[in-house]
């Protein structure tokens, strides 16, 4: 995360409190990105939550009027309205704030850094490594072409991993899930909805679930 020493200033916020604002500063363009950023992130994290607006001000104890203001980029949230959104969403002060990871990672089959083996003819392709104090349970998916299966967010941090073994599915983010074959993989956030929808008959998957 940025030093907030190096872009804030103190200022009256637009909720009427004091504190750091982490767009304050002049002289470059760094404080309208991260108002931006900010104002995506709350957004986003709201609507995962299926908070309305009113909700989430009431919970964090601000106006309506401020929490729309920063949602369309033209607030300036101090520090303490940040953490006090933070608490409200139930997400880390740095998911506010932080640049965004990216969401979707595509791999295509033949892809990715191999090693192989000496004596043997195999292949092992590094998809993704484990993060530290995560749990990943994996699952075997078997479907057929017809109804696309949507999930509802699951908890915050939650990363699904995709790896197609036979057949094709549509899988992956709701509004911009990817095409995959066999052999191919995607990992993207599974706190946020998401689709499985086989295109061809017979199609097997495995599905790992990352839990932070």
């Amino acid at each position: 995360m940025a030093s907030m020493s190096d872009q804030t200033t103190p200022a009256t916020g637009p909720d009427g409190g004091t504190g750091n604002r982490p767009g304050g500063g002049s002289g470059n363009g760094n404080g309208t990105e991260l108002i931006g950023q900010i104002a995506a992130s709350i957004r986003r994290e709201r609507e995962r939550s299926g908070l309305s607006m009113a909700e989430l001000a009431r919970r964090a104890g601000i106006a309506k009027s401020t929490l729309s203001q920063l949602e369309s980029g033209a607030g300036n949230p101090s520090v303490e309205t940040l953490w006090a959104l933070g608490v409200a969403l139930n997400v880390p002060f740095s998911r506010l704030v932080d640049p965004p990871r990216p969401v979707v990672k595509v791999i295509r089959a033949g892809e990715g850094p191999v090693t192989h083996s000496e004596r043997a003819d195999y292949a092992a392709t590094v998809l993704s490594s484990c993060p530290p104090n995560a749990r990943r349970d994996i699952y075997r998916i078997e479907a057929q072409p017809g109804e696309t299966r949507a999930s509802d967010p699951h908890m915050p941090g939650t990363v699904e991993h995709v790896l197609i073994g036979a057949g094709r599915a549509l899988v992956g983010p709701t509004e911009a899930p990817v095409e995959l074959g066999p052999g191919d993989y995607v990992s993207y956030p599974g706190d946020a909805p998401h689709v499985f929808r086989a295109l061809a008959p017979d199609t097997l998957a495995v599905i790992v679930m990352e839990h932070i």
